[in-house]
Parts: C-alpha cells; sequence; structure tokens
C-alpha cells in the first residue's frame, strides 16, 4: 500500500444509509438520498453511484490536466458511468466505464494515450485498481 502525506481530508456523515441523508462538515453538501428506482428504491434523489461518478470524473479530468502537457482541454468532456451490479461471488460490486471526449488531442490514438496517462495518476483510478473493472477510453 503506498502510504501518501496529506494534504487535504473530505469529510462526509451519512445516516439512514441509501435510504437517508448526507452532509458534509463544511456544509457544501446537505443532501437527502435514496435508492434508484432500478434496485427497488423510490427514486427521486441523488445516490451513491451518481456521487462516485461524479466524484471520478472530476478527478481523472484534473488528471488529464495533469499529463496534458499542451493540449488544450477546455473543451473536453469525462463522461463516466458507474455501474452497480451482482458480483459472481454474491453481494454487489461496481464496474466503471470512463468515455473522454478530447478535440483537440490532434488524434483519436493520441487522445487514447493522454486517457491512458491519466488512469494511471487518477487518485481514482489507483484506488480502485485491481478492485473493479475500470474501462478507460477516448471517443470522438
Amino acid at each position: 500500500m503506498e502510504k501518501i502525506t496529506i494534504d487535504y481530508t473530505a469529510t462526509a456523515v451519512n445516516t439512514g444509509g441509501r435510504k437517508g441523508h448526507i452532509k458534509t462538515d463544511d456544509g457544501q453538501l446537505d443532501f437527502d438520498v435514496a435508492m434508484p428506482k432500478e434496485i427497488g428504491g423510490q427514486g427521486g434523489k441523488t445516490n451513491p453511484e451518481q456521487l462516485f461518478a461524479a466524484g471520478y470524473a472530476a478527478c481523472f479530468g484534473g488528471a488529464l490536466g495533469a499529463v496534458a502537457k499542451g493540449v488544450k482541454l477546455d473543451d473536453a468532456e469525462i463522461t463516466v458511468k458507474a455501474h452497480l451490479g451482482k458480483t459472481e461471488a454474491g453481494g454487489f460490486g461496481l464496474a466503471v466505464d470512463i468515455h473522454c471526449k478530447i478535440p483537440q488531442a490532434g488524434s483519436l490514438e493520441e487522445a487514447q494515450k493522454l486517457v491512458e496517462a491519466a488512469h494511471e495518476v487518477c487518485p481514482y483510478s489507483k484506488a480502485t485498481r485491481g478492485n473493479i473493472e475500470v474501462n478507460v477510453k477516448a471517443i470522438d
């Protein structure tokens, strides 16, 4: 396990699990959560998978910026799909697809190289590596 020197700590508190409430210690996030209708919940509120996808997308965008070296990312888009499903061993698990549109990369091949480089340095990618399936792909 790679040790880190801590520069920042985000703190969130949940009550009620998937049918509850989330609040961060600084008050920036303060909302109810609900299970998606697709898995038997009421829907109509955000859920852990959406929060994970949003965090991963923002983090991956930052990693892309760190490796882009001269490629403008003004119009780049990072789409993260966080999938929840049953595992072969039983229980639930996650899988992630990351699609990156980088119009100013020059070519799809160059964009794919950037996406793979970002995947190597992104903290979310490091945290999930070897634990869940994560597919990264540059798209037009």
